[in-house]
């Protein structure tokens, strides 16, 4: 039987329905709450992806981290029972330790007890910006609505170390950036089958660009979502500066230059701004870590966040990146790349997706790559 007793949450006055802060106002089986932070370093040579999600009517809490280093991605993947204390934030070896809300993080994973050169790292992640608000975020298939978040991004800074393959990386200040994402409400997860409704709307064409952007003195924003015949779901681009009013920066309309034979992005130039004030936003890719290897993001084949492992369930693998990864090209995946923006270079994550027909790219199908 369950135990239904209060848990250490319900003493502080955050309650927003007349619930056990244990419960969410859903009895969607795809309910989520999770946070996502990218480390990476100036020079492409890292980057480090690490998030820690809890399914409350799932009874799952899990977490991963991944380390792209050269061509290979070390993953450390965790799951386990969900406890009543939500205000501890770990899952096996992985741990974020909030410092000040909104401010200041600590994040980490312990080495395996019989391999010291295995994944692990000790990070100080501060913001640098104030959290920003993404747009209310709504996708349905047909009339069943299948994903609901609501979600805020934020930029800043970090030091540290990352240990991995008996290499030991230091985070030294300035030549480090930090983004996170952090997001909660209904979203697709494995193990519920679309039935005939999936069969008879399929999805024709997806088209996503997700990208938080930290220049020394301003934060920028965008994020885009298109349907197969460019038909726009998701639209934002806001800049951020200290002690002034946010910008809204348009309709950001995307050139991408894709690696031929492929559709993964090389390089890319986003248009921003009003017809008075154009600006163009220029993307170089450094490196890359594709979602579904390692981090558990669809159509990962090894293991998806929210799938049920029972209690203390740990793994620990290694990619070769240089393998052919046929799923890889149906997920999302993380670039991390150089900005340049009004005479400004900046960091962040070229997030980008896209699968099937998109008009607007050129795209006919989901066998059409770039030229």
């Amino acid at each position: 039987m369950a135990d239904d007793r209060p848990v250490p949450l319900d003493e502080y006055p955050v309650h927003q329905v007349p619930l056990s802060m244990k419960h969410v106002a859903t009895g969607d089986r795809n309910a989520y709450d999770r946070g996502i932070f990218h480390v990476f370093d100036h020079a492409g040579r890292a980057l480090l992806i690490t998030g820690l999600g809890v399914y409350p009517n799932l009874g799952v809490t899990d977490a991963y981290a991944t380390l792209r280093l050269g061509d290979t991605l070390y993953a450390v993947r965790a799951s386990d029972t969900l406890g009543d204390d939500r205000l501890r934030l770990a899952v096996g070896p992985l741990r974020t330790t909030v410092e000040r809300p909104l401010a200041e993080f600590v994040l980490s994973c312990a080495p395996p007890p019989d391999d010291p050169d295995g994944l692990s790292f000790e990070i100080y992640w501060s913001a640098d910006f104030p959290a920003l608000w993404e747009p209310h975020h709504v996708q349905r298939r047909g009339d069943r609505l299948t994903l609901e978040g609501r979600r805020f991004v934020q930029a800043g800074r970090c030091t540290g170390r990352i240990r991995a393959g008996g290499r030991e990386i230091r985070l030294k200040p300035g030549e480090w950036t930090g983004t996170r994402d952090r997001s909660w409400g209904v979203r697709p997860l494995p193990g519920e089958d679309g039935g005939r409704l999936a069969a008879e709307h399929p999805t024709e064409g997806f088209h996503w660009i997700w990208s938080p952007v930290r220049f020394e003195d301003r934060f920028l924003m965008l994020v885009v979502q298109e349907d197969a015949d460019g038909h726009r779901s998701l639209n934002d681009a806001t800049l951020v500066r200290p002690g002034r009013r946010d910008r809204q920066l348009g309709w950001p309309q995307a050139e991408i230059t894709y690696r031929p034979g492929t559709r993964h992005p090389e390089r890319a130039v986003v248009h921003l701004g009003d017809v008075r004030t154009p600006q163009k936003l220029e993307v170089e890719i450094l490196t890359s870590s594709p979602l579904a290897i390692g981090a558990g993001y669809p159509p990962a084949e090894d293991w998806q966040h929210g799938t049920w492992h029972g209690p203390a369930w740990v793994d620990r693998r290694t990619y070769d990146l240089r393998e052919a990864h046929p799923r890889a090209a149906y997920g999302v995946t993380d670039h991390a790349a150089r900005f340049r923006l009004d005479g400004r270079t900046g960091y962040g994550i070229f997030e980008h997706g896209s699968f099937g027909r998109h008009d607007p790219s050129g795209f006919t199908g989901f066998d059409s790559v770039g030229r």
